[in-house]
């Protein structure tokens, strides 16, 4: 099986909400500096792995109950391939 690449670039939203409770995951990720969570994300700010896990959480479909909910919080989704 061939493995493609694309590179993606997602607009997304999100409430202040949503914001509150990443920036909580990631202090509570802190405490435990052993977790698989930490790969790849080696010298990223605070504000960088906020706004990952909002991302993972709204393209995860953590925040989508329902087939149109997702629309609220996907703005735009740019693709290309890459060689």
């Amino acid at each position: 099986m061939e493995t493609q690449h694309v590179r993606t670039c997602f607009t997304i939203t999100y409430t202040d909400e949503q914001f509150n409770r990443a920036r909580a995951y990631v202090e509570d990720m802190k405490r435990h500096p052993n977790r698989v969570y930490w790969r790849g994300k080696e010298g990223k700010t605070d504000q960088e792995l906020i706004i990952e896990q909002i991302a993972h959480r709204i393209l995860s479909g953590f925040y989508n109950d329902d087939p149109f909910n997702a629309g609220r919080h996907i703005i735009r989704m740019d693709s290309m391939n890459m060689t």
